[in-house]
């Protein structure tokens, strides 16, 4: 590190920790749910807003649906972004050094139908987790972009570059909306960090995804009553499922070529979902017309996406031209997130990558080992579409996109102390 050392980084961070606490509390018990058409983040980035205002600090809140007018072919168009807003924060250097983004998202996923032991929206702390909800993804990494930012200004240190945080909207769902609106009105930098949960391991790579519904539809339900054979396509389902199957089979014996390459399954296939009639009291005794599989394949940074989705529908139209059944009735290819992410990877020798890595073991005593993302994210955005060498740095906890969701708020403390070491150095104290 340059002239900061670790008790320097650990007394800026320390007198706000109990304001940090309590914004991460408030921003867990803030429904920001988006779900595949939009998203309610606003509320939430109006309690940010007003963090950044109570420490004389400020900040901008703006508009995301003028993305839907530009002709940047990575946003959805079947996504509504009225109502929807990004917050960012500038904090102006000299000009004489490297610039870097803080960039996480306030958006969660719903909350889902299972039990949780509390509410979803509880920011119940028990034994140093705080849980909720989008505490782990990622309100945690939120707020330890927070901290970076308000211990800055809190000691009046001026860094030589520029340093922007933002909170976006719209990244679940394999959504990005809001990281390229915040790209498309002009916020760039020199590098990008991205708290996502990573266990305090530094992700240099993220793996793209697609999510797609193979939908069968047979047979008439108004013949339930009926002296005829009335077809319900769920009978087989199995023959597809088992296609599936072998597709995870042929993707998990793929050799990646970078920081994957550990990764025993690689680029996972999975089933998220398989659905013809529910079984609730509302629903009446009925053959069903119509059975879906929704699955979940991932890709490694180094594949040509398009190409092998083609390949892939390819093997499903010669599965179905082999089965009678779904030669009569053709499985549907209908994608749910309209287009595909895609990973990204960081040289294992970039300057970002090392300031990161020396800084992390620096403030947490060990050495940090730096990995792969078992997920995708919009990293990919910002490091393959806009050019920002980008990681990932993040809290410990667990359960996301489940019930019980939790993050270790030491850990939250921890990676806002990596990452206000490793912005000190990068943009230059």
């Amino acid at each position: 590190m340059n002239s900061t050392n670790l008790g320097d980084v650990r007394k800026l961070i320390d007198p706000l920790t109990g304001a940090l606490e309590r914004l991460l509390k408030e921003l867990v018990r803030t429904n920001s749910v988006a779900v595949l058409s939009g998203g309610n983040e606003t509320p939430a980035q109006i309690v940010l807003h007003e963090f950044f205002r109570e420490h004389g600090i400020a900040s901008e809140l703006y508009d995301t649906d003028f993305i839907a007018n530009s002709n940047f072919t990575a946003v959805k168009k079947s996504k509504l972004y009225a109502g929807r807003k990004n917050l960012s924060v500038r904090l102006q250097g000299s000009g004489r050094g490297k610039s870097l983004l803080l960039n996480g998202h306030m958006d969660t996923v719903p909350a889902g139908i299972k039990r949780w032991s509390h509410s979803p929206w509880s920011g119940h702390c028990e034994q140093g987790r705080i849980c909720g909800l989008g505490s782990f993804d990622m309100k945690g990494g939120v707020t330890a972009n927070a901290a970076v930012i308000c211990a800055l200004h809190r000691a009046g240190i001026r860094t030589s570059g520029d340093i922007l945080f933002e909170s976006v909207v719209d990244e679940e769902w394999g959504g990005g909306g809001g990281t390229i609106a915040a790209r498309l009105r002009g916020d760039s930098a020199d590098a990008c960090v991205i708290p996502e949960g990573t266990q305090l391991e530094i992700y240099r790579a993220t793996r793209g995804g697609f999510i797609v519904d193979l939908v069968v539809d047979a047979g008439d339900p108004a013949n339930y009553f009926s002296p005829s054979e009335v077809m319900s396509p769920a009978m087989h389902l199995g023959r597809l499922l088992e296609w599936v199957r072998a597709n995870a089979r042929k993707r998990k014996a793929l050799k990646p070529q970078g920081a994957h390459a550990c990764f025993p399954d690689p680029a996972p296939v999975q089933v998220l979902a398989v659905e013809s009639n529910r079984i609730a009291p509302e629903v009446p005794l009925s053959v069903p017309s119509r059975a879906t599989v929704r699955a979940y394949w991932q890709f490694l940074p180094e594949e040509d996406v398009d190409s092998v989705l083609a390949g892939i529908r390819s093997e499903l139209n010669r599965f179905c031209a082999a089965d009678q059944y779904f030669r009569d009735h053709p499985v549907q290819w209908l994608p749910v997130t309209e287009a595909p992410l895609h990973g990204h990877e960081l040289a294992p020798n970039h300057p970002w990558l090392e300031c990161m890595e020396a800084n992390a073991s620096l403030v947490l005593q060990r050495t940090v080992e730096t990995t792969a993302a078992p997920y995708p994210c919009d990293a990919g955005l910002i490091h393959r579409d806009f050019g920002i060498p980008t990681l990932l740095f993040g809290p410990s906890g667990g359960g996301a996109h489940n019930p019980d969701e939790y993050v270790d708020f030491a850990s939250v403390i921890r990676t806002a102390e990596v990452l206000l070491a490793a912005a000190l150095e990068w943009t230059g104290a």
